[in-house]
């Protein structure tokens, strides 16, 4: 399947959402920050990445922004998984280079389907 990194500083959000997707056979890396997250993009390119956007430090807007700025790795999908519901929060997540954004609390097979849904239309 594929390589997924997950960067919540949720302990409980982050385990549900790589539990999830290592049930339907991802390799799933997850991380607590932004930071963690840019670093292990960089070390080992994965095939999707799943970003909360409140972090400490580096947010996942940021990360997005840095990651969409490197040449090679500005075509990587990236979710945001993110409880900031209002219109102008996905519309700045959107901006900020988000291929997609999904609001908690969420469902974790709703997840599984947009992180499937991404993967078949990006490989």
């Amino acid at each position: 399947m594929a390589r997924i990194l997950v960067a919540d500083d949720d302990v409980d959000i982050r385990e549900l959402v790589e539990f999830k997707l290592s049930t339907l056979g991802h390799d799933v890396v997850a991380v607590a920050d932004g930071a963690s997250a840019v670093d292990e993009v960089q070390r080992q390119r994965p095939d999707l990445a799943v970003l909360d956007v409140m972090m400490p430090g580096m947010s996942g807007l940021d990360a997005v922004r840095v990651i969409r700025s490197d040449p090679a790795l500005s075509d990587l999908p990236v979710i945001l998984l993110t409880a900031r519901a209002q219109e102008s929060d996905v519309e700045t997540g959107f901006d900020s280079g988000a291929d997609d954004y999904i609001t908690k609390p969420f469902s974790p097979r709703e997840l599984a389907s947009r992180v499937q849904a991404l993967l078949t239309r990006t490989r």
